[in-house]
């Protein structure tokens, strides 16, 4: 194909622009690998993206999407042949390098991964950089004593994308699992991910002059930060720790050091964009094993590549359940 669809962000004087268009194929940057898109992907940072918002893209012009899947048409790599099924996520793209929301994407060969044994590239995309991040939390907590009884273990943002996803490994590891969502509606879907309490995220942000409450979290998945983080910190069990891997509340964490000299817990920083070629395996390997697909599915709804913006205005907002595949 000479040209293929693209959304192409572009910065002129300062001012943003997007749209989808049909690029030439000499247009794709250089790298050994090219794939032949058949998904991608919505994350939070892909609505920063779509939208214009500040903190993702670095350089335009610039395709966003920060994860895909698909099939490797050309490669120059002894690693990959014509048609290998690849997954990609991270890994600096639709910040520095072209990413999943084009028919065709051009990368070096060391930032691929293969498709998992026993996932479609769908699924695979189901999970996408939410999912992943919320196995790197798991894995990130269990690495510091968590253990099914222990004691609760609290997910924050929980009918979002990563707060589904490790709801549903949670569970399905043996933990008893506290859910936090403000969408009170959406209580009876987070039951059915295997979420065995339901407290509105209103609860969690109460304002504090106490640098430590009642011990209560064994372990926490938290992608939301700002007061609900801290609050977190404030009631973990002695030795709990909290995986922090977002900041859809805030950037800001207003705490004390008290509950980590004198409860000796532990604040996990989750980045799941630079991680080793052995340690994404991994994590890919234990995501095919400890995600229930029949969960995956069910928190999974697909739409095309031209519903992008408006899907990307709705997960800023807080609108969107659970995680959502866009077909390229």
């Amino acid at each position: 194909m000479p040209t293929f669809k693209a959304l192409l962000a572009t910065q002129d004087s300062g001012k943003f622009h997007a749209s989808i268009q049909q690029l030439d194929r000499e247009s794709l940057p250089p790298g050994e690998v090219t794939i032949r898109v058949k998904y991608s992907t919505l994350n939070y940072k892909d609505g920063l993206a779509v939208t214009g918002k500040p903190g993702v893209i670095r350089k335009f012009p610039m395709v966003p999407g920060v994860d895909l899947a698909g099939v490797v048409e050309e490669s120059s790599s002894p690693e990959w042949k014509p048609g290998d099924a690849v997954v990609v996520t991270g890994f600096g793209l639709s910040e520095t390098q072209w990413g999943g929301y084009a028919e065709l994407a051009r990368l070096d060969a060391r930032l691929l991964v293969p498709l998992p044994k026993g996932l479609t590239l769908k699924q695979a995309m189901a999970i996408g950089t939410a999912g992943f991040t919320a196995m790197q939390c798991v894995i990130a907590l269990e690495h510091h004593a968590l253990k099914p009884s222990t004691g609760d273990v609290l997910v924050t943002g929980a009918a979002g994308g990563v707060g589904s996803v490790a709801v549903a490994i949670l569970a399905k590891l043996g933990y008893h699992v506290v859910a936090s969502t403000g969408r009170a509606q959406l209580g009876s879907y987070l039951r059915s991910l295997g979420a065995a309490e339901i407290v509105d995220r209103a609860t969690l942000t109460t304002p504090s002059q106490r640098p430590m409450e009642s011990e209560r979290w064994a372990g926490a998945v938290d992608s939301v930060g700002g007061d609900t983080l801290a609050a977190i910190i404030r009631a973990l069990r002695a030795r709990g720790s909290v995986a922090s891997c977002g900041l859809a509340g805030g950037a800001a964490l207003n705490t004390t050091v008290l509950p980590f000299i004198l409860r000796g817990v532990n604040l996990l920083g989750i980045n799941s964009v630079y991680v080793s070629r052995e340690e994404r395996l991994d994590i890919w390997e234990r995501l095919a094993r400890d995600l229930p697909l029949t969960l995956l599915d069910q928190m999974t709804e697909e739409a095309p590549l031209e519903s992008i913006f408006e899907l990307g205005e709705q997960i800023l907002a807080g609108k969107i359940r659970g995680r959502t595949v866009i077909r390229i």
